[in-house]
């Protein structure tokens, strides 16, 4: 007999705003969630408020119960799951599950992942998409086994890369398209004759890793080409934002006048022939131009620290240079 997929009981794990669309897409759409799994509230900001995940807020304005484990593989987590007598497990942008949680429902767990798998495993997939250059990526589910991100391969959406995108505009493509295709998978998972495929095999040297982004992975290289320079501020913005350290020195003696980080959230390349050192800043006719290897990478956005997100023009009201300013 054929299983209605409305009549499976779902528990879904996830905890950013990624994570919200495809749970927004099975609620609206008739399915029976019955526990929603993310990460314990936790103090955030100057003033360590409290704040709870984007799908806790959905979640509990939806009327799901919510559970927030401290530790996944504790006896009393697996056994508050268990109770729940579930039928299928969806995790969307969350944590390394323990075996007995992804295999604790009846037809297993699956995962979104935010990439064309086998491409682009782990933590960003977005973010190095744009940063390598590529001009398509699309999302991927596939089933949960012990290795992160190898599981066997339920379904795959491309998506388009456009040359305006970055990762905030990339990201919100993906969600969408990732939401279809988690409601597609849970009809997949339940029919008959149902296999998903191993994903496809590529030499270790020719696949492209999503590693975790950290501060130093932000701070831009100029003695770099404009494209790649352009390419990592995109895959950054807007956040957490690709950086820079500015340096005025006095024109006399080289001394630093001031100094600060500033973050590039959006910039063009002019290919051209310089001689210029990387990182030499001049400013012409209301355009700051920052010399690479190739030309010149020309901010559009930027981010002083301290400061709010504001236009390069706005910027250079206020820079006012009285000594020589390079990026170093």
């Amino acid at each position: 007999m054929a299983v209605e997929p409305k009549a499976l009981r779902i528990v879904y794990m996830g905890t950013p705003d990624f994570a919200v669309a495809p749970l927004r897409a099975l609620v609206e759409g008739g399915y029976r969630v019955v526990a929603v799994v993310t990460m314990p509230d936790k103090p955030a900001g100057r003033g360590l408020k409290v704040q709870e995940s984007a799908v806790k807020r959905y979640a509990v304005a939806a009327g799901l119960p919510v559970l927030q484990p401290e530790k996944l593989s504790s006896e009393a987590f697996v056994a508050e799951l268990s109770a729940l007598n579930p039928d299928l497990g969806i995790v969307v942008a969350f944590r390394m599950l323990p075996r007995a949680v992804f295999e604790l429902p009846r037809y297993g767990t699956f995962n979104l992942h935010a990439s064309l798998l086998p491409q682009y495993r782990g933590a960003a997939p977005i973010n190095w998409a744009i940063i390598n250059g590529e001009t398509e990526t699309g999302v991927t589910t596939f089933m949960l086994n012990p290795r992160m991100d190898e599981g066997a391969v339920i379904a795959s959406r491309r998506v388009t890369i456009d040359a305006a995108d970055n990762a905030g505009t990339l990201h919100d493509k993906l969600m969408e398209t990732g939401a279809g295709l988690v409601v597609e998978s849970v009809h997949a998972v339940v029919s008959e004759g149902f296999r998903p495929h191993p994903q496809q095999e590529v030499a270790p040297e020719a696949l492209k890793p999503a590693p975790k982004i950290f501060k130093d992975t932000c701070r831009l290289d100029f003695s770099g080409t404009g494209s790649a320079l352009v390419n990592r501020i995109r895959g950054l913005s807007p956040y957490p934002g690709a950086w820079g350290m500015l340096r005025e020195r006095s024109v006399t003696d080289g001394t630093v006048i001031r100094e600060s980080t500033v973050k590039i959230l959006a910039a063009a390349f002019l290919p051209a022939r310089t001689t210029d050192a990387p990182g030499c800043v001049s400013i012409e006719s209301g355009m700051l131009r920052v010399a690479c290897r190739d030309g010149y990478m020309l901010p559009q956005q930027v981010q002083p620290a301290g400061k709010q997100r504001m236009e390069v023009h706005e910027y250079l009201n206020g820079l006012k240079p009285k000594g020589e300013l390079r990026f170093e």
